[in-house]
């Protein structure tokens, strides 16, 4: 009995999403890079975008250093409203990152999340929203997964996480 519960708690997805980070690659997101702030927010100074720490329907809890409550999957519809509605840190003009933008922090040398853990909290290794629209089709949007930093389009009536953006002023 005791090895069938230690065998299934190795198979539970808590256990098999464990970031692996390969260190022959150069990091392409230090932390260095990052300013994180306790507002939930964090700024690049590479690009000068400033991102939400946690995905979107987390909050920040600046004294554990985490996010609280769960990360909500929206459609694309929901994503846009969801940018104009946010309020994180005060601020009144987040929007749902172009492919560009969300693809600035992807972590290339890490998979499962593909993104800085020490500076991005409440990753899913899932699909995130983009507000770039499909050339030929218009009824889909492009998706970056976090799992292993790949891009595809996904219907926009798809449910998918999302990470919200601003430019620093």
């Amino acid at each position: 009995m005791k090895s069938l519960l230690v065998g299934l708690l190795l198979l539970s997805p808590a256990v098999m999403a464990v970031q692996t980070c390969y260190t022959g690659v150069t990091e392409t997101t230090p932390a260095t890079r990052f300013t994180v702030s306790v507002d939930g927010t964090v700024s690049d100074s590479v690009t000068g975008l400033m991102w939400q720490t946690c995905s979107y329907g987390q909050g920040y809890d600046v004294a554990t250093n985490s996010c609280i409550n769960s990360a909500v999957k929206v459609n694309w519809q929901e994503a846009l409203r969801a940018a104009v509605n946010d309020r994180t840190g005060a601020y009144t003009d987040w929007q749902v990152p172009n492919n560009k933008e969300l693809a600035s922090i992807l972590e290339h040398s890490c998979v499962t999340p593909s993104i800085n853990q020490s500076v991005f909290l409440g990753n899913k290794s899932e699909n995130y929203w983009t507000n770039t629209s499909g050339i030929a089709d218009k009824t889909s949007a492009w998706v970056y997964t976090f799992d292993r930093g790949l891009n595809s389009l996904h219907d926009k009536t798809s449910f998918v996480y999302l990470r919200l953006v601003r430019y620093e002023k």
